[in-house]
């Protein structure tokens, strides 16, 4: 149930995102989505196959685990539990800007990571371009946080919305009214503010990294308020990455096993 429930809200948003874009784009894409969306929604239908059949909810059960046998920071300290479950949303999100920051400098974990990076349109879709084995890398992950945290059951299930809505949302190509926008950016992680973590530039591409919150950038002084050029003119993806035509599929499936290229 829980991840049936993870699975409609991702469409939902999924759909809602792509409305949107289709309405107010911020650019004009320039391979279109009949040339990307194959390829990051066969990489999003390969992912969930391939974590349905594994550890799909390996996180939320590792939550009933460690509830039922007292397991974990949250299970063993008496605070309310409201508290736990705010305390654990905050952790996470704080653990996932941490894996964020360590795919980007970590060369075995980047040889992963630049799959999701070598998209050359920046589009909703692009949230859900990732490599399986670091989908699977970044569940395991969570598995130990969870455990660690004791998180509540209840808090690994609103995460992992959180997480997927924020991401299909900050990746999209909208054009949200500016001074709303720098409002928002305060909060959370706005499109345009994470479209600069997928310029081509690499100074822009080590930084922002953030998925939900915007303070943990702030925070660890990875924020960068603007980009070189202007958002609908900018660069985006790898330097090394460049032809459309090498990024099929396939390709990126292997891409990870191949000779590291420049970023």
């Amino acid at each position: 149930m829980e991840t049936m429930a993870r699975f409609w809200v991702f469409i939902g948003i999924l759909l809602l995102m792509a409305a949107w874009e289709m309405y107010r784009p911020k650019r004009a894409l320039s391979l279109g989505r009949r040339g990307r969306w194959p390829v990051n929604l066969g990489l999003a239908a390969l992912n969930i196959t391939v974590m349905r059949l594994s550890m799909g909810a390996a996180a939320w059960l590792a939550a009933i685990w460690a509830a039922e046998r007292q397991v974990g920071l949250f299970n063993l300290i008496p605070i309310p539990h409201w508290l736990s479950i705010a305390l654990s949303l905050l952790l996470l999100d704080l653990a996932i800007y941490a894996q964020h920051v360590a795919s980007h400098r970590w060369r075995w974990f980047w040889r992963l990571h630049q799959v999701h990076h070598t998209d050359l349109d920046f589009d909703t879709t692009t949230a859900v371009r990732f490599h399986p084995f670091e989908i699977m890398l970044s569940m395991l992950y969570k598995v130990a946080l969870v455990s660690l945290l004791g998180a509540d059951p209840l808090a690994v299930i609103a995460f992992e919305m959180i997480l997927n809505g924020c991401a299909l949302f900050n990746h999209g190509n909208v054009a949200l009214p500016p001074i709303f926008e720098r409002r928002l950016r305060y909060w959370l992680v706005t499109p345009d503010m994470h479209r600069i973590h997928h310029s081509a530039l690499q100074a822009e591409t080590d930084s922002n990294y953030g998925f939900s919150l915007s303070c943990w950038d702030r925070l660890f002084k990875t924020y960068r308020p603007e980009s070189k050029q202007a958002q609908a003119e900018m660069a985006i993806g790898l330097t090394g990455f460049r032809n459309a035509s090498e990024l099929g599929f396939v390709k990126l499936l292997v891409l990870p096993f191949e000779h590291p290229r420049e970023r």
